[in-house]
């Protein structure tokens, strides 16, 4: 059963319902890379199990990290912290293999990549791995995968990811259509598709943790969908209203109001607009009858990216309301989901 699509970080994220293999099993092919001009980090990946975006741990102007195969919370979490710490992605993997949090790294696989010397990366591919497994490195990418068709999906996910393309986010999307081809993840030949959930992601290097630049997600499908295919089609939708400049993310070229995030939401949310031109900005809140409810913002703005952080109060009950961006002539609106 397909659910209706949901919000999150300034994105349209599809979810699917489909029950599938275990998340604690492998993950399979991935790309973790980072952009030197822009500053950008990028993480995409999919695999034969339902959401695999577990794997992705995103470190804004710094670097990406991605634990795979028999996916661990406690050595994703001592990864994190030791790239908080400033450690070089080859001593993170030395010491994930040192300290697994099991004992046992040979199942494991990791790809990381960080923005030090316009970039280093690392894999490490552990020899209990299904087959078939590997890893190719570039100074800017880690790519990894098990239990796939083949090393040509691994060679095809390289060479889409180094064609020119416009922005980053184009090059990692291209590297997922690189591996789109049916049995890339071997468990799903038998629904003559590459994969049950896919992701991508891109953070800026002032975004804050949790709340990327791009972040789209196909959680699950049922057999006869292609996550790829979705994803692509969702990435193409946000290509159409994000238009900037590759190497200057921070200015927009267009006003643009994004689905605010978390959404459904308890008691605080925070809305992402982008003004390509200084001016008056009017942000409110409105029932499902159109009154207005709350104010959230409303004055002079500079051009650019903002955030606003609303507290929805407690008098407002649960439903559904809709909140309304105005600038001179522009307006736009979106709905928001408030649960008590």
């Amino acid at each position: 059963m397909r659910k209706l699509f949901s919000f999150a970080a300034g994105v349209v994220v599809a979810a699917m319902t489909w029950s599938s293999t275990s998340t604690l099993a492998q993950d399979t092919f991935s790309i973790a890379a980072i952009d030197p001009v822009s500053g950008q980090v990028g993480s995409a990946g999919a695999s034969c199990i339902a959401g695999c975006i577990i794997l992705s741990d995103v470190h804004p102007g710094t670097g990406i990290i991605h634990t795979q195969s028999f996916w661990n919370a406690q050595n994703q979490q001592y990864a994190r912290t030791l790239m908080n710490q400033g450690h070089a992605p080859e001593a993170i993997i030395d010491s994930l293999v040192a300290h697994d949090a099991q004992g046992n790294p040979t199942i494991r696989q990791y790809a990381i990549v960080d923005r030090v010397n316009d970039g280093r990366s690392a894999a490490y591919t552990g020899v209990n791995c299904f087959d078939y497994k590997n890893h190719i490195l570039g100074g800017s990418y880690s790519i990894a995968g098990n239990i796939l068709l083949g090393q040509q999906i691994l060679d095809w996910m390289e060479a889409a990811f180094l064609a020119p393309a416009d922005l980053f986010s184009d090059r990692l999307m291209a590297a997922l259509q690189g591996a789109n081809v049916s049995g890339a993840d071997t468990r799903c030949l038998q629904h003559g598709k590459p994969a049950i959930s896919a992701f991508i992601r891109v953070a800026l290097p002032g975004d804050a943790l949790g709340s990327y630049y791009l972040d789209l997600n196909v959680n699950n499908t049922p057999p006869e969908e292609n996550p790829i295919d979705i994803l692509q089609m969702l990435y193409d939708a946000w290509r159409e209203i994000v238009s900037v400049s590759p190497h200057s993310p921070s200015i927009p070229l267009h006003t643009v109001l994004y689905p605010n995030h978390p959404n459904p939401f308890f008691s605080s949310t925070v809305f992402r607009y982008e003004l390509e031109a200084p001016g008056h900005v009017m942000l409110g809140i409105y029932n499902a009858a159109g009154r207005e409810v709350a104010r959230v913002l409303d004055g002079p703005v500079a051009a650019g990216s903002h955030e606003v952080p609303w507290e929805s109060g407690r008098s407002l009950p649960s439903g559904v309301y809709f909140y309304r961006l105005q600038v001179g002539p522009f307006s736009q609106t979106r709905p928001l989901v408030l649960v008590r």
